[in-house]
């Protein structure tokens, strides 16, 4: 590790939690730029599913139900 790198680090890990928090999701963001038309795809997807649930196409599941379905729920 380069000693710029570890004085960073070493910053960083004295900022309150909430702006460390949003440095990750900045760090994050660099490492995976989103694609051209990315969010206009997954709006029109999330659009195109509520309309078969209203239309009855497509059942939903509680919350409740899907958190007992993972794995440790119950323990």
């Amino acid at each position: 590790m380069s000693p710029s790198l570890a004085q960073l680090k070493a910053s960083i890990s004295s900022l309150p939690a909430p702006e460390r928090a949003e440095l990750a999701q900045y760090l994050l963001r660099s490492l995976d730029p989103e694609e051209p038309g990315a969010k206009e795809e997954w709006l029109a997807l999330a659009q195109e599913r509520m309309a078969e649930v209203r239309a009855g196409k497509v059942v939903g599941i509680s919350a409740a139900e899907v958190l007992r379905g993972l794995p440790g729920a119950g323990q």
